[in-house]
């Protein structure tokens, strides 16, 4: 049984990172996979999946895909979606309750990621929900990492919106 599992997890796993929609859909609907079934590196589906995917992480998010799902090094896909710049799939996984302020063993938020890949419609989209006064274990916030990564623009705006977020607590 855990040899099948195992295998099971593994042929998810391959099909959801090579984005390949119909196969998962298959392995999912006819063969009845959990979606959160690990490969042989402990990995689920939602965590390798080719990430410029949405299709794909819908699938797995709508047969119950753990979305804040951690990997031993505490990155979830929110991180890699952050890090990689696929605006649409992080968007899809914050509609299906990923956490955006559940930070990695480095302390990073993927708002941190973002901003340090220059991600500019990401940082844009995670700004209103990230916190901006969470320090990753460097002691740097999302401000201070714009900062030194000389983004003027971004640096602008994640002002305005932590200014925004002081007033809503007042």
């Amino acid at each position: 049984m855990v040899h099948s599992e195992t295998d099971a997890g593994k042929n998810l796993s391959a099909a959801a990172a090579r984005g390949k929609v119909a196969e998962v859909r298959r392995m999912l609907e006819e063969q009845r996979v959990h979606p959160d079934t690990v490969n042989e590196f402990g990995r689920t589906a939602l965590q390798v999946m080719m990430m410029g995917s949405t299709s794909v992480a819908c699938l797995l998010l709508e047969h119950g895909a753990n979305a804040n799902v951690q990997d031993r090094q505490g990155v979830a896909p929110a991180h890699d979606a952050a890090r990689t710049g696929f605006v649409d799939t992080l968007r899809v996984l914050v509609q299906f309750g990923a956490s955006v302020n559940t930070p990695d063993n480095t302390g990073a938020l993927p708002i941190h990621l973002a901003i340090r890949e220059g991600h500019t419609d990401v940082v844009e989209f995670l700004a209103p929900f990230s916190n901006l006064s969470h320090q990753d274990t460097s002691g740097d916030t999302a401000l201070d990492i714009a900062r030194k990564a000389h983004y003027p623009g971004l640096l602008e705006m994640l002002e305005r919106q932590f200014e925004s977020s002081l007033k809503l607590k007042l």
